[in-house]
C-alpha cells in the first residue's frame, strides 16, 4: 500500500526582522535535506507538497530537484496562525507554545486555536492522500506534525508523540489508504529503511 511521508522542515535561519514564514532552511538544515533526498532516490515518489512557509518551500525543492520532479504548496498545511503576536523570542515562545498545546480549546495569545489547526491539518492530508495513487511527501513543520499525530493515535492534543531532533527534520509514516499511522517519529538520518 503506498504511504504519505510527513516531514518537518529541518533547521532554518531564525531572523527577528523577517516574518517567520519567510524563513528560510539554513546551511545545516540544507545540507540535511540533501541527505534526505540521497536516500530518497530510490523510493518511487509520486508527488511532494509543501506548506506555503519559505523553510518547507525550500525542503521540497531539494528533493524535487533531486528527484527530477516538482512540487505543490497548500496553504492548509501550515503553522498555527500566530500572526497575533509575531516573533517571540525563546524561552517564552515554548512557554505559549506549551500553553497552546495544554489547552487547545482556546487561543492563546490570540494565536489560532490547536483544535482548530488540527481540524484543518487533518482534511488537508486526508485531501492529499486522496489525491494521491502512489507514495507522497509532504514537507511542513512541527506543530502540524504533532496535531496530525495526535489524531493519527487518537488521543488528545498534547498526549501525542513527538519529533525527537531539536532542530526539525523528522517525518512519520502515514498509510495512505487506511490513513493510519504506520511508522512513528524518526529523524530524516534514519530515511534509510523506506527503501
Amino acid at each position: 500500500m503506498a504511504s504519505l511521508i510527513f516531514l518537518t522542515h529541518p533547521e532554518v535561519v531564525i531572523d527577528p526582522l523577517v516574518p517567520v514564514p519567510r524563513w528560510p532552511l539554513n546551511e545545516t538544515g540544507r545540507k540535511r535535506m540533501e541527505c534526505f533526498a540521497e536516500k530518497l532516490s530510490n523510493l518511487r515518489l509520486s508527488s511532494i507538497h509543501a506548506s506555503t512557509e519559505q523553510k518547507a518551500i525550500d525542503g521540497a525543492a531539494i528533493v524535487a530537484q533531486r528527484l527530477g520532479m516538482t512540487y505543490r504548496t497548500h496553504e492548509d498545511i501550515g503553522e498555527n496562525d500566530r500572526s497575533a503576536t509575531g516573533y517571540i523570542a525563546p524561552p517564552e515562545f515554548w512557554e505559549v507554545v506549551r500553553e497552546f498545546f495544554g489547552r487547545p480549546h482556546e487561543s492563546i495569545r490570540g494565536w489560532e486555536r490547536a483544535i482548530d489547526a488540527q481540524t484543518r491539518i487533518v482534511n488537508a492530508v486526508r485531501r492529499i492522500a486522496a489525491e494521491e495513487t502512489g507514495n507522497a511527501l509532504i514537507v511542513s513543520h512541527g506543530g502540524v506534525g504533532c496535531l496530525l499525530t495526535a489524531h493519527l493515535q487518537q488521543v488528545e492534543i498534547g498526549h501525542e508523540s513527538r519529533p525527537q531532533h531539536s532542530g526539525g527534520g523528522c517525518f512519520i509514516v502515514i498509510d495512505r489508504g487506511s490513513f493510519t499511522l504506520q511508522q512513528d517519529w524518526r529523524n530524516i538520518e534514519d530515511a534509510a529503511f523506506l527503501v
